[in-house]
């Protein structure tokens, strides 16, 4: 007998330290065993290399795992997330498609690095260089993290909101790739696209279903109904998003870190029965 999708611990959305988490690969996963996830991911934003280590570690400790990526996009002056699941790595349109995302990080946190350092944090691009496990890929998370280590600021978030957010010095906006090209490269690559933590895109109600139209037009299939960001009210208002637009549902943790994230690996709320798991697939 198949088991129920819904019974299954799925986590579909973390990081390591090849984008803006803070563990390994292989760690990653040890935590995620020990936390009792039955099916993970690794979705690192915009970037593929630690999917041979994790995917190597999940099966000597009988992890189900997913090849996954979250591709960052500029939509309607918004920075969206999608993550792509079940993606080939070597797939050419994928690949290239990510390389040009991650030429443009590296010149926004130069120009973030010149900002920081304009008032006042000489060094900033440097520090932020060193607290990145990927040479290639500097984020603002990096920078909030050098911020808090020089004493800037108590915490990340606190660094977010004075130094990192429009308005305030250091934001440096960026144009991602397009809504449509994302899609595309992760269908290119066999993958399944999913809308990542919809309940912090700062829209409105008409905006939200604009931005659902689109992706499902492009090819979007899911949408992350329960993410470690989401209050209880947002997963059911989005589970009843996805079943009444059609589709799937996904969940995943968004974990960066033992320190600053929302939830835990494997400790994302757990899906309305309403909803078909995305992960029904694997």
């Amino acid at each position: 007998m198949n088991q129920d999708p819904h019974s299954i611990n799925a986590d579909l959305h973390c990081h390591s330290f090849y984008s803006d988490g803070t563990l390994a690969p292989a760690v990653l996963v040890q935590r995620a065993k020990a936390n009792g996830v039955d099916l993970m991911a690794l979705t690192d934003h915009d970037e593929l290399g630690g999917l041979a280590e994790a995917a190597e570690a999940a099966a000597d400790l009988g992890i189900r795992f997913v090849p996954g990526v979250e591709v960052s996009v500029s939509w309607g002056g918004e920075t969206l997330h999608i993550v792509g699941l079940g993606v080939d790595p070597d797939s050419p349109e994928l690949v290239a498609g990510l390389a040009g995302v991650r030429s443009g990080r590296d010149a926004r946190a130069r120009e973030i690095g010149e900002q920081l350092a304009a008032v006042g944090h000489a060094g900033a691009y440097e520090g932020a260089a060193a607290m990145a496990g990927n040479a290639g890929l500097v984020s603002r998370t990096h920078f909030a993290r050098w911020l808090v280590e020089r004493g800037a600021c108590d915490d990340v978030r606190a660094v977010f909101l004075k130094y990192l957010v429009p308005g305030r010095p250091g934001y440096v906006p960026h144009h991602w790739s397009r809504l449509s090209e994302a899609v595309n490269w992760i269908r290119a690559a066999g993958g399944v696209a999913v809308l990542a933590h919809p309940a912090r895109y700062r829209v409105g109600e008409l905006a939200l279903t604009t931005m659902l139209e689109e992706f499902r037009t492009v090819g979007g299939t899911a949408i992350e109904v329960a993410s470690g960001s989401h209050t209880r009210d947002q997963v059911r208002r989005f589970a009843r998003i996805a079943a009444a637009e059609g589709f799937e549902a996904s969940r995943g943790s968004d974990f960066h870190s033992p320190i600053e994230s929302h939830a835990d690996l494997g400790y994302a709320p757990v899906l309305p029965d309403s909803v078909v798991p995305v992960w029904h697939r694997w």
